[in-house]
């Protein structure tokens, strides 16, 4: 099992950072869109940071397999017995990527015994780069600095005002599930890794997605979550699961930034169920 420490973390930041490069050069032009086969677009972009950051990641533990969101076709039969791999969305937010809004990153994430231990997602445009591994913290870098992340015992503003974190239609939605008294005050943004992020640095209490998602959309989002004093779970309030289903699609979820709120009272999932 590889071993967790500074090094490690160290060369994946290297390696994030060459692919937030590669992102902003073709950024910087027009790229080529096709669609996938779920309806979702794929540019020239994620194809090629895909194969660059396999490829760096092979060279830097060449006994791991990789899982990448555009070379997943891997049926369970043959990765179930995987002890760890590397999981990766070389492009998280393409449609962001598409639309400019800069709002999109590079996520690489290590899962061992099918429990993410080690993320890192870096805003090539923003400059900005979370990162956690076990036991160890959760962390920001930006502006040249390193920021410890951390919401335990953090509390809602004594207003009862819930921020929450979402894409770009599911207010409805989301203040149909509010079950207590709270005035709900919605932060739209980018791709679901750097809304993980607002959520790890305390600027969102929550993060709820109603619709499909991918384990490499998550993992990293996961142990930078339960590193900073969150968590994440599915509208059940169950964990999610990595590497364990023939199938890559998340459930419905939500990331919140404090594990030890009672979230059941403030939200009911049931109508979804």
């Amino acid at each position: 099992m590889l071993k967790l420490d500074q090094q490690l973390v160290e060369n994946v930041l290297k390696i994030a950072y060459q692919a937030g490069e590669h992102i902003k050069s073709f950024y910087a032009n027009s790229v080529e869109i096709h669609i996938k086969a779920d309806n979702t677009p794929v540019t020239d972009a994620d194809i090629f940071v895909s194969k660059f950051v396999s490829q760096a990641l092979q060279e830097l533990t060449p006994n791991i397999p990789i899982l990448s969101e555009e070379c997943c076709k891997i049926p369970l039969s043959e990765r179930k017995d995987w002890e760890e791999y590397w999981i990766i969305d070389p492009l998280d937010g393409t449609q962001q990527f598409i639309n400019r809004t800069d709002q999109f990153s590079v996520v690489i994430a290590l899962v061992q015994k099918n429990v993410p231990v080690l993320g890192v997602i870096h805003a090539p445009i923003f400059d900005k780069t979370y990162y956690a591994y076990d036991q160890h913290g959760a962390f920001l870098i930006e502006n040249e600095q390193t920021l410890r992340l951390s919401n335990h015992g953090k509390s809602l503003s004594e207003t009862n005002r819930l921020h929450v974190t979402i894409g770009t239609s599911q207010c409805p939605q989301v203040k149909k599930a509010v079950r207590a008294h709270y005035d709900v005050e919605f932060i739209k943004y980018g791709s679901s890794s750097l809304k993980a992020g607002l959520v790890a640095e305390g600027k969102a209490d929550c993060y709820i997605r109603f619709g499909d998602t991918g384990e490499w959309d998550t993992a990293a989002a996961e142990i930078l979550l339960n590193e900073s004093g969150g968590e994440i779970f599915n509208l059940n309030f169950e964990p999610l699961s990595y590497n364990q289903r023939e199938t890559f699609v998340n459930p419905y979820f939500m990331m919140v930034s404090n594990k030890d709120l009672d979230w059941k009272q403030i939200f009911s999932f049931d109508e979804f169920y």
